[in-house]
């Protein structure tokens, strides 16, 4: 970039062409994303104002998001900030990036809590376990009455983001964030339902991940170990025992795992019945064990 002034129109071409010759997949709309987070408006406004020049200010801070975007960077760790479920989470290096496909278990969630409370509960209780940023508990929450939530990361920096988000959200007084090894801090406790994205891709596989995963997120949210499924063992040998009459534990699936995550929750003998649902692609994305 030279000392030329820097309209948003040139600015836009500019930094497309850049990421384009660096391999970004979707440099057009990475390039207004990163610009119409540095301005605080909508990409609307980058074609209505188009021959707006930036102050040198917010070109140096425009400057440091592409040169990070350019080294592949997802742009949720770029901005600090992912949305997910309508609702604005931080995010760190620390945490997993919420993805539109786990809506598919949060609207799961919402939509078996709202009938439990329809057929007469007085008040469901939750747990998430492997929580990241929170977006799980803290959504679930959000899109329910008077739920409470017990939310579990063996990471104390991503434990910290969690609280953080609750507090944004104003959800602190409804959840507590626990730090610990999958079940072991919930011992003694009851759920109406638990819920977990927890890692499922293959150890052999993660190196053939795209490079903004693979060398940024926290391969302790990857790694399922050889098949993908060790994590889904020690959950579907545990969880059950902590579900109330009629409760459920819901978690997300990589592909072609579905068939066998449903057959380990059935393995349990407090789970009657599995149940499948799949994303917008057509894949079994999440797998509903019940309890009678």
């Amino acid at each position: 970039m030279t000392d030329a002034v820097w309209t948003i129109q040139r600015l836009l071409a500019w930094t497309t062409d850049f990421f384009r010759e660096r391999g970004i997949e979707s440099p057009r709309l990475d390039a207004e994303v990163l610009l119409s987070a540095l301005l605080g408006r909508d990409r609307m406004y980058l074609y209505v104002h188009f021959d707006e020049p930036l102050e040198p200010e917010e070109l140096a801070r425009f400057r440091g998001y592409v040169k990070e975007r350019a080294a592949h960077v997802p742009l949720a760790y770029v901005l600090g900030r992912r949305e997910f479920m309508g609702l604005d989470f931080r995010v760190t290096r620390d945490t997993l990036i919420p993805r539109p496909d786990t809506e598919i278990l949060v609207q799961c969630a919402v939509d078996f809590l709202r009938a439990r409370l329809e057929a007469g509960a007085t008040a469901c209780t939750i747990a998430d376990i492997g929580t990241g940023t929170g977006a799980i508990a803290l959504s679930t929450l959000y899109y329910t009455e008077g739920t409470r939530a017990d939310a579990v990361d063996i990471s104390p920096a991503a434990a910290a983001v969690a609280r953080e988000n609750a507090e944004t959200l104003g959800l602190t007084e409804r959840i507590d964030i626990h730090v610990g090894d999958l079940l072991a801090p919930l011992a003694g406790r009851l759920y109406d339902m638990i819920l977990s994205n927890p890692p499922y891709i293959p150890t052999a596989d993660i190196a053939g991940l795209m490079p903004d995963v693979r060398s940024y997120e926290p391969h302790l949210a990857l790694d399922g170990g050889v098949d993908g499924l060790d994590i889904y063992r020690r959950l579907m040998a545990g969880a059950p025992a902590l579900l109330k009459e009629g409760g459920a534990v819901a978690v997300e699936v990589g592909i072609d795992e579905a068939a066998a995550v449903a057959a380990l929750a059935m393995a349990h003998p407090r789970i009657v019945r599995t149940e499948m649902l799949k994303d917008l692609g057509g894949i079994e994305r999440v797998v509903v064990g019940y309890t009678e």
